[in-house]
């Protein structure tokens, strides 16, 4: 049986898990508890809660879910951070969009890694974000690749405001006047974005635009 460097170096992780679901925290805690090298030090359901057992804890990683109570799982994870200098983030969570993606990143996240992440790579992902390598599902890999590769491709403030004015139903006529451009203008916005976002009309780009994030779900 192999085992990692920091199982033969005798080092124990210390790991602090913080999702807002009591059953799914737990599962995590119970499933990392078990492996020698790492210590489920503390559980929190909320990012404030986080953020206070960090600085109480000082543990080497935070095993951040996104979406939670008070204070998200960005937030949290900026000001941990920020914060303690010593404490690396991995956020698991079930959501793979390109904003919660970027937001996490830009947050100062190690990793991010899905809850349907299988255990083995799971546990992977846990000893190499602690020592600050970086620990990506494949899934979120390509995404983040593809927005390096394709920032010109992202869609501009005006288009994603054009865009928007779409999803609330409006017409090319009622979107122009609305921001003060012309019709013409909205429908060379909209062919631009139907471009970026691979489609070929305004439900098309109204739908993969709220799948990546880009747009709120309705």
């Amino acid at each position: 049986m192999s085992t990692t460097s920091d199982e033969a170096a005798g080092t124990v992780l210390r790991v602090l898990v913080a999702d807002d679901h009591p059953v799914v925290r737990s599962g995590i805690a119970g499933l990392l508890g078990v492996e020698p090298d790492i210590d489920v030090v503390g559980e929190a359901a909320d990012g404030e809660e986080a953020l206070v057992l960090a600085h109480a804890l000082h543990p080497d990683l935070v095993l951040m879910d996104l979406r939670m109570p008070r204070l998200d799982g960005a937030g949290a994870t900026a000001r941990v951070v920020a914060e303690l200098p010593g404490t690396h983030v991995l956020v698991l969570t079930t959501y793979e969009t390109d904003a919660d993606i970027l937001r996490a990143v830009e947050a100062g996240a190690t990793g991010y890694l899905l809850k349907d992440t299988p255990r083995a790579e799971l546990v992977a992902g846990v000893r190499a974000a602690a020592r600050g390598e970086a620990a990506l599902s494949p899934s979120v890999a390509r995404r983040l690749v593809q927005q390096v590769r394709g920032t010109g491709e992202r869609l501009t403030a005006r288009e994603t405001q054009v865009l928007a004015a779409v999803a609330r139903g409006l017409s090319n006529a009622a979107v122009g006047a609305e921001l003060f451009i012309s019709e013409a203008t909205v429908k060379t916005h909209l062919l631009r974005v139907f471009a970026k976002l691979g489609v070929d009309d305004r439900t098309h780009a109204v739908t993969v635009a709220m799948s990546r994030g880009i747009l709120p779900s309705a």
